[in-house]
């Protein structure tokens, strides 16, 4: 935690909606396409196991750091918000059902719960570390 300013706070927040962005194509934005099991017909996909294991990987990280630069309730808004809109720009787009909605609400709450619970435990850590040192 250091000490902010506008400045540095807005520059950190863009950092972190631009990297949040990022995150989201380079795992999962540019994968649209399902599989069809020719067996079964079951579908499947878009994503992968590893594709969104490594997208919370990152996402994690990025909460982390945003949360030693910002406030935490910021690091998690300018996680969780950004995740979810590219997400339900591309849900939207390609699916006519209108179950998109019910997808982008969970994916709105599991980014800030877990966001949150990542925040929590930087600053729990954080506070810690000061406390322990001499």
């Amino acid at each position: 935690m250091t000490t902010r300013t506008g400045l540095s706070t807005a520059l950190a927040t863009i950092a972190l909606v631009a990297l949040t962005i990022a995150t989201w194509w380079g795992f999962l934005g540019w994968d649209t396409a399902q599989d069809v099991d020719p067996a079964t017909g079951s579908v499947t996909g878009p994503y992968e196991a590893p594709q969104v294991i490594g997208c919370v990987i990152v996402l994690v990280g990025l909460v982390v750091i945003g949360t030693l630069l910002l406030p935490a309730w910021l690091a998690v808004l300018g996680a969780a918000l950004p995740f979810t809109a590219a997400w339900t720009i591309q849900a939207a787009s390609s699916d006519g059902s209108g179950l998109w909605t019910v997808g982008a609400v969970l994916v709105l709450a599991g980014t800030l719960g877990g966001g949150a619970v990542v925040a929590a435990v930087t600053r729990g850590v954080v506070r810690r570390r000061t406390t322990i040192a001499p």
